[in-house]
């Protein structure tokens, strides 16, 4: 066994992926297992014990300012190159009426909504707009669930994915409470919103918050308590989404109505 562990690791990322995707067809199942095994526990571990204190990043949407124009979606699509018909960050919308309550969220919300029909009109008590994306858990379900360790965390805890491992099998899309992971059509591997890591490393904004007009989205460092997420987290009542999953997400909702929960 330590001497086919070895045998692996020497292997370049090309030849690694098609090994380990010939042994997921069920020609090598067994020596799979013992061989994804380990590396799953290497990789999760070294996400896990490398966990900094020194950031607490947190995502905040006040759902009352949201307004569903989407070009929160159309920035992200944009800045992360994200292929057409999936999304990293969509917009959904909500219409409670008489009967129950009505939801869609049309290209993702990307283009904005037409109004509901006449007849869901005459039954509706109130509509919202709720954005939501990876929530960037502290106990992420799908980083268990990788067989490779291709999904993992970074030292400042964000749950993210390294294509050069991943093998598309969507295990981790399946593991997902929150819906946020899809299989990129072009690259195919698993994908999702990585709350623009890249932009973050350097000082920035992720490319949604930065092109909400109204001040909807909100992210920042917990560390911080002058930080916009911090000021806003500590006087606001806040929930968030699945909380009987026992996640612990990091996207938190203000005014976000229990029909949503």
């Amino acid at each position: 066994m330590k001497k086919i562990a070895a045998d692996f690791d020497e292997l370049d990322s090309v030849s690694r992926r098609k090994f380990l995707q010939y042994a997921m067809s069920g020609a090598a199942t067994i020596l799979m297992v013992q061989m994804s095994g380990a590396a799953a526990t290497q990789g999760r571990g070294k996400g896990w014990k490398q966990m900094s204190t020194k950031h607490q990043y947190a995502y905040v949407i006040d759902i009352n300012k949201c307004i569903g124009w989407g070009g929160c979606v159309r920035a992200c699509g944009q800045e992360n190159d994200v292929p057409e018909g999936v999304f990293r960050t969509w917009v959904e919308r909500y219409v409670l009426t008489e009967d129950g309550v009505y939801v869609d969220s049309p290209k993702g919300g990307s283009e904005g909504f037409e109004p509901v029909s006449a007849e869901i009109q005459k039954k509706a008590k109130r509509s919202f707009f709720v954005p939501k994306m990876c929530n960037h858990c502290e106990n992420p379900p799908c980083v268990q669930v990788c067989p490779v360790g291709a999904t993992y965390k970074s030292p400042e805890g964000f749950v993210l994915v390294d294509h050069d491992y991943c093998l598309g099998c969507a295990y981790c899309v399946q593991a997902c409470p929150y819906g946020a992971r899809f299989i990129n059509t072009e690259k195919h591997v698993s994908d999702k919103c990585t709350w623009c890591y890249h932009r973050v490393k350097k000082g920035k904004q992720p490319a949604c918050v930065e092109a909400c007009p109204t001040g909807a989205r909100i992210f920042g460092d917990l560390m911080d308590p002058e930080s916009d997420v911090s000021l806003i987290f500590n006087d606001s009542q806040w929930m968030v989404l699945k909380p009987d999953m026992y996640t612990s997400p990091m996207c938190f909702y203000v005014e976000l109505p229990r029909e949503v929960v």
